[in-house]
């Protein structure tokens, strides 16, 4: 009986042991911030030529049906996730610095599991991609675009990101064990890059593709995240919200898990 006892204390040991080096990583990244925070400042440009610029011109223009809701309100969770996806999706290439550097063989010595290394690593990410979301959201309220301010729904915000953002950073990692050199790394992330966002709903629906564009959106982990955002943000639209959760919930494990398993392969 006392062993039966000590098995669920046991688990939540290990468990809590887990995430708690999993964010002393995420910590060690993050405050490569504090000494440069022109990255930040230059990455908010993207976001703000899509809201400032392309927002009201197709706005006027009503390119795309986005039935009551205005073109550049329906764009602005897109533009989000956008910018979560390009801040993630090259985060690979750290590991390539880190190999070069010979920080990763000292990373892998150490007494932390990879799968924490990688949900540290993925982590970081997403609080750069947060630092975005803060931008984003400034630049809606700037621009009158209708934000639902519903603290509960910021959170959910605030889980969409990090989930999208580990997604997408632990891809990249995965890439990086995969092909080993920077110049292949950035080769194969522009090509994946670009398909990854316009083929998917974060500039305009879905039904309005064609249909074999519409067969890779529905496929395209980018557009549930897009749906999360626009539901919270904007329509308050839920009847797809514990779906959409669940997916990038599912993918973001899993794409951790397939990171932890190669990430000794950008040695080799």
């Amino acid at each position: 009986m006392d062993r039966i006892s000590h098995q669920p204390l046991g688990l939540k040991r290990e468990v809590l042991n887990f995430f708690g080096k999993a964010f002393v990583i995420c910590e060690l990244e993050v405050r490569k911030l504090r000494h440069d925070y022109f990255d930040l400042i230059s990455r908010a440009v993207q976001p703000a030529f899509w809201l400032l610029i392309f927002g009201p011109v197709f706005t006027r223009i009503r390119v795309f049906p986005t039935g009551t809701v205005r073109y550049i309100d329906f764009m602005a969770p897109g533009v989000l996730a956008q910018s979560c996806l390009f801040i993630s999706i090259f985060y690979g290439i750290a590991m390539i610095w880190e190999r070069d550097m010979g920080i990763l063989n000292k990373l892998l010595v150490s007494p932390i599991r990879r799968p924490a290394l990688v949900l540290g690593k993925a982590l970081s990410a997403s609080v750069r991609a947060l630092a975005q979301a803060c931008i984003v959201f400034i630049l809606a309220a700037v621009l009158g675009i209708p934000i639902l301010w519903n603290p509960l729904y910021l959170a959910g915000v605030i889980a969409a990101i990090i989930l999208g953002s580990v997604f997408f950073a632990s891809l990249s990692m995965t890439i990086a064990s995969l092909v080993k050199t920077r110049e292949r790394f950035m080769g194969l992330n522009q090509i994946l890059t670009m398909p990854l966002f316009f083929a998917s709903n974060a500039l305009y629906p879905i039904d309005v593709m064609p249909a074999w564009l519409k067969a890779i959106a529905v496929v395209n982990p980018l557009s549930y995240q897009v749906n999360l955002l626009r539901s919270l943000m904007i329509t308050g639209d839920f009847h797809t919200l514990i779906r959409d959760f669940v997916i990038l919930t599912v993918l973001a494990a899993a794409a951790v898990a397939v990171g932890s398993i190669l990430y000794q392969r950008v040695l080799e």
